[in-house]
């Protein structure tokens, strides 16, 4: 049998063009100004009930795939990769099968362009070895870490491997969060919300359209920007979302990723989250992202805020590439 270095040879994705995500459900983002207020006019926020949360009655569990084929992606960072490989059938069902969080070794001796491509060859190796095909690897950059310099020269060294490398925009990001944690059962009913570091993507659908917001993400306190200038902000926002499409919230992101840390109960996948009062931020951004929370709590009325524990926006992509 072949090692993961042999077949990384072998195998290596023969691409020039960047992959074409299927965007049949453009998301439609209302502009924004950096207070994060519409150019349209935002609907009346719903009654306060951020200190009611139901945190039972949610039972769901996705329909596993069929038949699927291994794909992987690999998020790029400045200081470290993020990797996800998951099983997807043609019905885009889908079940994550490993992750990988902050792995920084190809940046450990990263003294040249040739020391990150064999680091990068051992990378993707490991992913070969675990039995997914070479051209069913994806790299994605967010906007938020392509400006980086680390980042650029993964870029050229993934490059110079016939890899294509995909940048997405916060609205992009937005997108993809949906497709990978709305389960179409709770299309009319839930909305989507990703609280990231840089950005807040608030989304929801109507048919076949995806509409989505951007606003404040957990590290506004960076820009010296008051707690108050940005519950307002987010309120305003969250406030757009159609009334009968706010009884759950599906949440992901960093600080959700927290809260849910000290609620979850054994290895479930999904996490009912408790109220923003209920909590208490250990640090500037768990603080400021549960000024976001409770933001889009008061705005939506809605009092289940659910964490999926395999959710992310890269999944998202995978979900958008026609499937063979």
């Amino acid at each position: 049998m072949l090692g993961g270095n042999e077949l990384l040879r072998k195998i290596a994705p023969a691409r020039e063009t960047s992959e074409q995500i299927d965007d049949s459900e453009s998301p439609t983002i209302p502009a924004t100004s950096p207070e994060g207020r519409s150019s349209e006019q935002s609907s009346a926020a719903a009654p306060q009930v951020a200190n009611s949360i139901d945190r039972a009655g949610f039972v769901y569990t996705p329909p596993a795939p069929t038949n699927g084929t291994l794909k992987g992606v690999v998020e790029l960072g400045a200081s470290g990769f993020n990797s996800f490989i998951i099983t997807i059938d043609k019905q885009k069902n889908w079940k994550l099968e490993k992750a990988e969080f902050g792995n920084s070794l190809v940046l450990e001796n990263m003294a040249s362009d040739f020391d990150i491509r064999e680091g990068l060859k051992k990378y993707i190796a490991g992913m070969l070895d675990y039995g997914v095909s070479g051209r069913d690897i994806h790299f994605v950059v967010s906007s938020g870490a392509v400006k980086a310099e680390n980042t650029q020269k993964i870029i050229r060294a993934l490059k110079s491997l016939n890899y294509v490398v995909n940048t997405v925009t916060p609205e992009q990001e937005g997108k993809l969060a949906l497709r990978s944690v709305l389960p179409a059962e709770y299309e009319n009913m839930a909305f989507v919300t990703d609280i990231g570091s840089g950005n807040t993507k608030i989304s929801w659908k109507e048919g076949d359209r995806i509409s989505a917001v951007e606003t404040y993400g957990s590290k506004y306190y960076q820009d010296n920007t008051s707690d108050e200038t940005v519950y307002s902000g987010v309120k305003e926002q969250a406030a757009k979302i159609p009334p009968g499409k706010t009884k759950t919230c599906f949440i992901i992101g960093g600080v959700p990723f927290e809260l849910a840390k000290q609620v979850r109960t054994g290895k479930e996948r999904y996490t009912v989250l408790k109220a923003p009062a209920d909590y208490r931020g250990d640090n500037a951004k768990t603080k400021a992202g549960l000024t976001i929370y409770k933001a889009i709590a008061d705005a939506t009325g809605c009092n289940q805020f659910v964490f999926d524990w395999d959710a992310n926006f890269t999944i998202g992509f995978l979900l958008s590439l026609p499937q063979a």
